[in-house]
């Protein structure tokens, strides 16, 4: 994988909280730290598209003629058989 050189400036305190992170041994660098974060990002910002597109899909598929009460003992049984 290619890696690009950025330079990125830091508050006074950002910069001593990255140097904490470090420090407390979790990260070896800044950039091991700064990599971490992004990829957090990156993975929840995947979960909220997905979490979108079954919003956009149940409001597309219109309102159920099922019951409240069968809907709740369909998940159930889903969670039993996924539990």
């Amino acid at each position: 994988m290619a890696v690009v050189r950025k330079t990125i400036t830091f508050t006074e305190q950002q910069d001593a909280w990255l140097k904490s992170r470090v420090n407390s041994g979790d990260y070896t660098n800044d950039s091991e730290y700064v990599r971490d974060l992004i990829r957090k990002d990156q993975q929840n910002n995947e979960k909220l598209r997905v979490l979108q597109s079954a919003i956009e899909e149940g409001l597309a598929s219109g309102v159920s003629k099922r019951s409240v009460v069968d809907i709740m003992k369909d998940v159930e049984a889903k969670i039993e058989i996924n539990g």
